[in-house]
């Protein structure tokens, strides 16, 4: 006689954890309540949930809401109990790692969906599910990151490295592309913070105009229009109208972030207010 097979641990602690979530309410009473919370569910869907097979995320949810009980926390616990049922195929290591050219959102998104091919092309439902994510990844705002429409957190991030089954070289990478988007671009004068780049290109105007006043005694005073110093400005506007537009293309949460790295480090300003300072001018 074949002895049927043991189910695995898993999915008899999500039966466990069902059973708790339920207590003493009747099967009737909690479709009920998960009913007029949004989530119809019947008596008998939620029965065989706790005595046969594996449940569907939604019945699990449904339960939850009936019962008043963590969501997210019954949403890990199925992930698991699927995992052990339903045991993806053992797929090597993620080999793909972004390099540092990555400096905008659409870069990002673009080195995700290969870290995400390099995993097989899981589904945002897979990789939200996935034991690895620990429950951190929702499916929107996963839809969201890998469509270069917002700057995932740092947290999710990990999480989808996690989910895609990228090793610690890969991880890094795409967290270390994110602070490089969060700093945004370098001056091309001298690398520093760039929230300084309308002093550093005043600063080195002058010392341009000063050392060509010294060589350049031959050019009448006020009746010809200086060139040089024309170009000097136009460079300086230019430059301006390029950090002007890098901080107009950041979301409320991206310059939020940056305020409080200027913050940190001692600046002391307002970026907006900063840049506003700065009177584009026109060569008379």
């Amino acid at each position: 006689m074949s002895r049927r097979p043991a189910e695995p641990v898993e999915l008899a602690q999500l039966r466990s954890w069902l059973r708790a979530a339920k207590g003493r309410l009747t099967f009737a009473s909690l479709a009920r309540r998960a009913s007029a919370r949004g989530m119809p569910v019947s008596a008998c869907t939620l029965r065989r949930a706790l005595t046969t097979g594996l449940p569907t995320l939604y019945t699990v949810r449904a339960v939850a809401r009936g019962a008043g009980a963590d969501e997210e926390e019954a949403g890990r616990v199925w992930a698991a109990a699927e995992a052990a049922v339903h045991p993806g195929p053992v797929r090597k290591p993620v080999g793909y790692v972004p390099g540092r050219q990555i400096t905008t959102r659409a870069g990002l998104a673009g080195a995700m969906e290969k870290v995400r091919a390099a995993a097989g092309g899981p589904s945002l439902r897979q990789l939200a599910a996935s034991p690895a994510a620990g429950g951190l990844i929702s499916r929107s705002a996963l839809h969201n990151a890998l469509t270069g429409r917002r700057l995932p957190g740092e947290e999710l991030l990990a999480a989808f490295a996690a989910a895609c089954g990228a090793g610690e070289e890969t991880t890094r990478a795409l967290l270390a592309a994110r602070t490089r988007i969060v700093a945004g671009p370098e001056p091309r004068a001298r690398a520093g913070y760039p929230c300084g780049i309308v002093e550093q290109a005043a600063e080195q105007a002058e010392e341009r105009r000063a050392r060509d006043a010294a060589v350049r005694h031959w050019i009448p005073g006020e009746d010809e229009p200086d060139w040089y110093e024309q170009q000097l400005r136009q460079d300086e506007d230019v430059e301006y109208r390029r950090m002007a537009a890098w901080v107009d293309s950041l979301t409320d949460d991206e310059l939020n972030e940056l305020q409080q790295a200027r913050d940190a480090a001692g600046a002391g300003r307002d970026l907006r207010a900063e840049l506003t300072t700065h009177t584009p001018r026109t060569p008379q």
